[in-house]
């Protein structure tokens, strides 16, 4: 047998380590141990919850038992929901979406923080002692894997920089439930090593603590503490202010798209901009008209709405124009994490109802002039049909609707996810929504 081959079978028999950092002396951090492990992991289990119940909230928004709203169409029973999407209060998908997006980019220096202090973790060796260890090593490494790929792909979804090969929507869904389940085999295993890890030491005191005082914590069964740390180049208190900042900054830049008035300048990491120009359109926009091939000669004169019922109706937008109106102020809210609340003046949705003989308890199929694409059409439940803050707009903030906001007609309901506001309709299907 060869030299080489030799120490190949000594690594895998675990009689010896393999080089680099699966070796103890290739991890020198003093500031390493369970303890700021620890305070990195009780922050994130107070915020990934928040994210993962808020995300969940995201899917039911889309009411999927209505036909064409399914985007995870293979979930199974990962895509499990217990109730219609209300309508009442109308900030409420405007909050939620708006929380798990920039709670998200908040948690991103904290989980980065956290992966820095276990990564020693990753490359102990042997890989697995027992069968306790192996699946604490299993877990970490779902946890791990999870947490970077929801994080990853969340963040270049809410910039629209689609560069993975496959669809973001069930990919998201799938990685969550796994990442869950991953996060609370985790903390069953290690909550009572945390809970000690943090009563070990004062956080008030670690916080008073200069970099000439830093020490090591005490070696730890974990492996977490390096054999032979290095000099410290940064206290504790200094890391923690770091990683602290570095999450309000992400905060402060981000949050200003949830809002409306001069916050909106802040939010520099705001994926559509923050400028739209002048006048009663601007405000943001997901996809322009030119982008989508959309032009005069689909929304110009010869544009007509079909509403179909027991009967089929054609209207014109002058048509519309001379029903009864009505203008309500309402928010609208993306999947990205913007949102903003405009005054809209339109048609409602069960006035169109009682136009073509559609049944009370109706719901309704809404197609775009959008050729293909997953959000081309959308159904609407009864109950955001029957309310009657539902319209179909015609302007916005006193004006027509510009062609990047859906003229020359566009669905506003009352805190349905924005990529069911559909814009530039050209049909309405009234149709038993159960």
């Amino acid at each position: 047998m060869s030299r080489w081959a030799a120490r190949v079978e000594g690594w895998v028999l675990g009689r010896e380590r393999p080089p680099g950092p699966f070796r103890p002396g290739f991890w020198r951090s003093p500031l390493r141990g369970p303890w700021l492990t620890s305070v990195f992991g009780v922050v994130l289990l107070a915020g990934l919850p928040i994210v993962a119940v808020t995300g969940l909230l995201s899917y039911a928004a889309y009411n999927p038992r209505l036909p064409g709203n399914d985007i995870t169409p293979e979930h199974g029973l990962l895509g499990f929901y217990l109730f219609d999407w209300p309508t009442s209060p109308v900030w409420l998908y405007r909050v939620t979406q708006g929380t798990h997006v920039v709670l998200g980019l908040t948690l991103v220096p904290v989980l980065l923080a956290k992966l820095w202090s276990v990564i020693p973790k990753l490359f102990a060796w042997p890989p697995a002692r027992s069968v306790a260890q192996l699946l604490e090593r299993g877990s970490l490494l779902l946890l791990v894997g999870g947490a970077v790929f929801q994080f990853v792909t969340g963040i270049l979804n809410i910039q629209i920089f689609y560069v993975f090969p496959f669809s973001f929507y069930p990919a998201h869904l799938y990685g969550a439930w796994i990442f869950m389940a991953a996060l609370v085999t985790h903390v069953a295993l290690k909550l009572p090593r945390a809970v000690t890890a943090l009563r070990s030491r004062s956080f008030r005191q670690e916080l008073r603590t200069p970099l000439r005082d830093t020490r090591p914590e005490p070696p730890d069964p974990d492996g977490l503490v390096p054999a032979a740390p290095g000099s410290p180049t940064m206290s504790r208190r200094g890391l923690l202010a770091f990683v602290g900042g570095a999450s309000a900054a992400l905060f402060g830049l981000s949050f200003g798209q949830t809002l409306d008035g001069p916050l909106r300048r802040t939010a520099l990491l705001a994926p559509h901009g923050r400028h739209y120009g002048p006048g009663p359109n601007d405000f943001q926009v997901n996809k322009t008209a030119a982008s989508l091939g959309i032009g005069p000669a689909q929304t110009g004169p010869g544009w007509r709405l079909t509403v179909r019922g027991t009967r089929e109706v054609r209207l014109s937008r002058e048509d519309l124009l001379a029903l009864p109106l009505h203008t309500y102020r309402l928010p609208i809210a993306c999947v990205e994490g913007w949102s903003t609340e405009q005054e809209w003046t339109g048609v409602r949705l069960a006035d169109l109802a009682r136009l073509c003989g559609a049944a009370g308890g109706d719901g309704v199929h809404v197609r775009s002039l959008q050729k293909g694409g997953a959000f081309s059409h959308a159904s609407l439940s009864a109950a955001q049909t029957a309310d009657p803050r539902s319209l179909l707009a015609l302007r916005v903030n006193g004006a027509d609707l510009s062609p990047d906001h859906g003229f020359p007609a566009r669905i506003i309901v009352p805190g349905a996810p924005g990529v069911h506001n559909t814009k530039w309709v050209r049909e309405l299907d009234y149709r038993p929504s159960t």
